[in-house]
């Protein structure tokens, strides 16, 4: 599956939030995120992602996650593979063992919205990470092959406009990027 998605910069939270709100009942949800590599940076350095996800909210779950390179330069949609991991601390072993080594791990504070639209099934998420200063939407859809990325894009950024959010608050920077930026300036 690639994921279709769509970020950007929210300048109005709290015009968002109430918009969103009139869609679908949001669930807060707090994300711990592990985010691995070699020790030669290979999956950094060909645009891939290894990653594992502890979300606590009506329940703790947690995910491990491998994304491809980009398929949509302009968005960032990548290629998704995704599995929920019974024992988190087991799959940190198991990626350790292999020889990963835990690259950054941040905190997003989240709210998420579950929304249909066009034949998409949408989850939007309201982000807030601790470290950036800023408020992110992120939109976002499951599509089976490349050729359907544009179409599903398409939707994303319909709903984007319907919250008041042009292609001007769009960005690709990746939290990642943003958080190791923030903690070596300093901050």
């Amino acid at each position: 599956m690639i994921e279709a998605e769509l970020k950007a910069r929210v300048r109005d939270p709290e015009h968002v939030l109430d918009a969103l709100e009139k869609l679908a009942a949001g669930r807060p949800e707090v994300y711990q995120d592990t985010y691995y590599d070699d020790p030669e940076r290979t999956l950094t350095a060909g645009d891939r992602e290894l990653r594992i996800r502890t979300v606590h909210g009506a329940e703790t779950i947690s995910m491990m996650t491998y994304k491809g390179a980009r398929v949509d330069e302009a968005s960032g949609s990548k290629p998704e593979h995704e599995t929920r991991v019974e024992d988190a601390a087991a799959a940190h072993a198991v990626l350790r063992g292999l020889g990963y080594t835990p690259t950054i791990e941040f905190e997003k504070r989240c709210r998420n919205y579950d929304l249909e639209r066009d034949g998409h099934r949408l989850l939007a998420t309201l982000v807030r990470v601790p470290e950036l200063d800023e408020t992110f939407i992120e939109i976002e859809t499951l599509v089976e092959a490349d050729h359907q990325v544009a179409d599903a894009l398409a939707t994303v950024r319909d709903v984007l406009e319907s919250l008041g959010i042009g292609d001007d608050a769009l960005t690709t920077e990746l939290y990642t990027d943003a958080v190791a930026a923030r903690r070596s300036d300093g901050r």
